[in-house]
């Protein structure tokens, strides 16, 4: 059973719904120790003063900006704690808009969001309300001492809070070093190619078909070291072969789905209207 990690209330306006928060995800990673590879002795991790050498208890560290090369600033726990992240049990919506005016980029991390003992229906007044509606509540709240911004929207009968991204954290396309311009002229023949084989890809999507296949054959590779089977590497895969042009790839792709599938290959339709490109999303400004 998943333990709530938060409880507070969510509120817009004067109404106020006690809630309780839930991780909505769990990460099933694969860690590792470090070992000394002579005798699997774990390996320590010592905090060391870079000037003196010597040992450092935890209690003698403190929080350093390094505002110059070398040069440092220290800033102290309790003026940590005063700055704006105040310790409230709010989430405070400050606006509704529509899902689609959030871009992607800006999601972090997923939560649910439940009612707490006594607020179920005051609970399911703010889902129903919401989903009547359509939109999606973005407002504030502190988890561990940090501010977060977040949105919170209606999935089923479930309510889920994201945290987001603030806008000058996510990066322009126009910042990105060494990257090629889109370039070059495509021909109706080649866009026609493409969307078929857009088309034949195409499915619903159906997220349980889709695993970890690394986790998996990392967890069957240490479970027959465990067992004491003597591993053999296989050899590195083969190098794919390269295409001549774009259209040959385009066909050689709906030539083997359709073989694979058992049918023809169509010819291709002709292309559908091409849309204007989208603008260039511009660098955030810091205020």
């Amino acid at each position: 059973m998943a333990r709530s990690i938060w409880s507070g209330s969510v509120s817009f306006g004067l109404v106020n719904v006690p809630v309780k928060l839930y991780n909505a995800v769990q990460r099933r990673n694969v860690t590792f120790n470090q070992l000394h590879a002579e005798d699997q002795g774990r390996i320590q991790q010592k905090r060391v003063c870079s000037i003196d050498g010597d040992e450092v208890a935890f209690e003698e560290i403190v929080k350093g900006y390094e505002f110059s090369p070398g040069q440092y600033v220290v800033v102290t726990n309790d003026e940590l704690e005063s700055l704006g992240a105040k310790k409230t049990k709010m989430i405070e919506v400050e606006q509704f808009i529509d899902a689609t005016e959030i871009d992607p980029l800006m999601f972090d991390s997923s939560y649910y969001v439940a009612p707490a003992t006594g607020a179920g229906k005051s609970f399911r007044l703010m889902v129903d309300a919401m989903r009547e509606a359509g939109k999606v509540g973005i407002g504030r709240f502190v988890l561990r001492q940090k501010e977060h911004l977040v949105a919170l929207r209606v999935q089923g009968d479930a309510l889920i809070l994201v945290t987001l991204m603030y806008a000058d954290e996510v990066v322009s396309t126009d910042a990105l070093e060494d990257a090629g311009d889109v370039q070059g002229n495509v021909t109706d023949r080649e866009l026609a190619m493409a969307q078929q084989l857009i088309g034949m890809l195409s499915a619903p999507f159906e997220p349980e078909r889709y695993h970890d296949e690394y986790r998996e054959q990392l967890i069957d590779l240490i479970e027959r070291k465990v067992a004491g089977e003597e591993i053999s590497l296989p050899p590195p895969p083969k190098a794919p072969k390269a295409v001549p042009d774009l259209m040959a790839a385009l066909q050689a792709s709906v030539d083997a789905l359709a073989t694979e599938r058992g049918g023809a290959t169509k010819p291709a339709a002709k292309p559908r209207a091409r849309k204007a490109p989208a603008n260039k999303p511009k660098a955030a400004q810091r205020s």
